[in-house]
């Protein structure tokens, strides 16, 4: 590499990235681009740093949702008040993301755009319906987060002429629960065998609304059991259902052997254990 560019504003890292056509790549946290660059998947010859621009390094409420900007770290989401308290499942989420050195510096947008369908950000955003904005030199665009992995280790974004600049997420009007549960070999800096996160909304007379059970890494993107979900609208929040649910969301998902994670039919198992758990600790916040 022979520069590493420090712009002052996301206009100015754009025109970096533009100057530099292709050659550059934008950078935040970078702990997966170092590993990569390391290992000779990439080689840009810039690096254009956005880790400190102020317009990316913020959490706001209003206006019926919530808005994170992209450079803000998993340390930073994890301690957020106005992150715990509205949607603790994400909070959840980037405490468990590798270890206290890596949540100091890995960013929510770095993980968005390295496209791990692991990543215990990424999940929890995937279950609230979280919506992107994606900047580049002719303007930005919205686009749903689920939207934006297009296989393992490669989004939709395109990190030399793009930038991910925010994420967006509704903030229903009713009552609602979230929740976050991950299994891992150990405590610490270990990937997930599986990682669940859901989000149930319920109606005027108790019943579900909506909902939204999001599995990983079950498939090559963030996986959402569409079926289990279906299950629940309109019905009262129970453990029979939940346990039902839980079942059909084990039917749905089929992860591959892996001999880091274990066998597909052990990870199927604990997608419907933990789909069961994450359902009733979301459904304590409907009550």
């Amino acid at each position: 590499m022979e520069k590493h560019l420090f712009p002052k504003d996301i206009k100015e890292a754009l025109a970096f990235l533009e100057e530099y056509k292709g050659e550059a790549r934008l950078v935040s946290g970078a702990t997966d681009l170092m590993l990569w660059i390391r290992d000779g998947k990439v080689s840009p010859s810039v690096l254009v740093d956005v880790s400190d621009i102020p317009e990316m390094k913020f959490v706001s409420v209003m206006n019926g949702k919530m808005t994170i900007g992209a450079a803000m770290t998993h340390a930073e989401i994890a301690a957020n008040e106005s992150v715990k308290q509205i949607f603790p499942a994400l909070s959840d989420g980037c405490r468990s993301v590798g270890s206290p050195q890596i949540r100091n510096i890995a960013t929510l947008a770095g993980n968005i755009v390295s496209a791990q369908p692991a990543a215990d950000s990424v999940v929890p955003m995937t279950a609230f319906g979280a919506i992107c904005e994606i900047a580049n030199c002719e303007g930005a665009r919205m686009k749903p987060l689920c939207e934006l992995s297009k296989r393992v280790g490669e989004s939709y974004v395109d990190p030399t002429k793009e930038i991910l600049t925010k994420i967006e997420i509704a903030i229903p009007a009713g009552k609602y629960g979230t929740a976050f549960k991950r299994i891992a070999p150990r405590e610490a800096m270990a990937l997930p065998v599986v990682n669940v996160a859901v989000m149930l909304e319920a109606a005027e007379d108790g019943a579900i609304s909506a909902a939204r059970v999001v599995a990983s890494p079950v498939a090559v993107v963030p996986f959402r059991a569409q079926r289990a979900e279906a299950h629940m609208v309109g019905k009262k929040p129970s453990a029979e259902l939940f346990a039902e649910a839980a079942a059909i969301a084990e039917e749905e998902a089929s992860p591959r052997d892996s001999l880091v994670r274990g066998s597909g039919a052990y990870r199927k198992a604990l997608v419907k254990d933990l789909v069961e758990q994450a359902l009733t600790e979301a459904a304590a916040a409907l009550a």
